[in-house]
């Protein structure tokens, strides 16, 4: 006989939902251990059918220690599950062991233990109780430098950034991690732009400006192209910007003002470069009423 106390000491083992670990324990006759291993098993079924579903919201978090930081993008379907404490949690401790461990890649960093289960095993448990697909899409490790480090987290943790600087007080990294979170550049100098990206670009402004260049000389061709090139590289590099607490000056002046450096940056915001589908819920509302 499946009684309340049984149901509840199984719910208190795997977190499952109630009427779940009643289900499980009526399957299994009463046995705490196979009810488990039978949540656990469904849970991963669950997992899998859910999988093909984009999750493009969540949140960033962060671990440190004395020689780094680490930022962990996990992933949901919706913001209210990204708020919850259990994916909190997962999160989280996704961002610790990414920093104890050093993972070489998303895969590996899912297979490290958090009390008795992977973090795989953990999300997987977390999307058969929630019901939304969860994922952990991407980690980095960033190195302290000599100097100063910051960590800017905006309300939320849907973006976070990351400075270290060689040379420069924490007053100005702060300040510095607050403008890469709010301007987002990809790149730290122009030396650091990849041919490809410059390349590509110029394609765009060579076709854009196709009609404007009709009948000029080659040379002030040549001078109009290279002056929008030079605008979109210092768009996109943290040392071209201008500064976002004093717009009258680039970030590269300010540092010299400082006598400052920066080593490295790194800003994250959760869902970007994920392509969202478009939802018709009025669509799908109609199509559960004929279900």
């Amino acid at each position: 006989m499946v009684t309340a106390q049984l149901v509840k000491e199984l719910r208190e083992r795997t977190g499952a939902g109630m009427m779940d670990c009643r289900k499980a324990l009526e399957a299994t006759a009463g046995d705490l251990d196979k009810a488990a291993e039978k949540l656990r098993m469904d849970g991963a079924a669950k997992a899998d059918k859910k999988a093909s579903r984009t999750a493009a919201d969540g949140i960033v978090a962060i671990a440190e220690n004395a020689g780094a930081v680490a930022l962990v993008e996990v992933n949901s379907e919706t913001d209210f599950v990204a708020k919850g404490a259990d994916f909190q949690a997962l999160a989280n401790a996704a961002a610790k062991l990414a920093l104890a461990a050093g993972p070489a890649d998303v895969e590996a960093l899912s297979q490290q233990k958090e009390g008795a289960q992977t973090l795989d095993e953990i999300r997987r448990a977390l999307v058969a109780k929630i019901g939304e697909n969860i994922t952990i899409r991407r980690f980095q490790i960033v190195p302290k430098a000599a100097a100063a480090t910051a960590i800017y987290v905006h309300p939320g943790a849907k973006i976070v950034s990351v400075v270290t600087l060689d040379q420069g007080d924490a007053e100005l990294a702060k300040d510095l991690a607050m403008h890469v979170a709010a301007s987002a550049p990809r790149f730290l100098s122009g030396n650091d732009v990849p041919k490809d990206v410059l390349d590509a670009e110029r394609k765009i402004v060579e076709a854009q400006s196709a009609e404007q260049a009709a009948g000029k000389p080659a040379e002030i061709v040549a001078k109009m192209l290279d002056g929008k090139l030079r605008k979109f590289v210092a768009e996109i590099t943290l040392l071209g910007q201008p500064f976002v607490k004093d717009p009258e000056q680039t970030v590269e002046k300010l540092l010299k003002a400082k006598g400052a450096q920066v080593a490295r940056f790194v800003r994250f915001a959760v869902g970007e470069g994920i392509e969202k589908k478009a939802t018709d819920f009025a669509a799908e509302v109609a199509a559960a009423a004929k279900g």
